[in-house]
């Protein structure tokens, strides 16, 4: 892979990382105002909603540092 194209596909991978931890971030906040608020069971609901999301972090994050170690043999 050449070097733009390597530094553009990291950036990607990077720039969907932040995307989707911006969001799980928002969903665990909601969870919390419902626990916070007496509401642990639907707190826990809405928390699940990170799993995907997570999911999907740990998958870009794999395959950037995949791309960058194959980058540098």
């Amino acid at each position: 892979m050449d070097p733009v194209t390597l530094e553009i596909t990291i950036k990607v991978h990077l720039k969907e990382m932040r995307e989707r931890l911006d969001h799980a971030a928002s969903i665990a906040r909601a969870a919390q105002a419902c626990a916070d608020a007496g509401n642990i069971e639907k707190g826990i609901e809405i928390a699940l909603d990170v799993e995907q999301l997570i999911y999907e972090v740990n998958t870009f994050l794999n395959a950037a540092s995949l791309i960058n170690r194959i980058s540098k043999t």
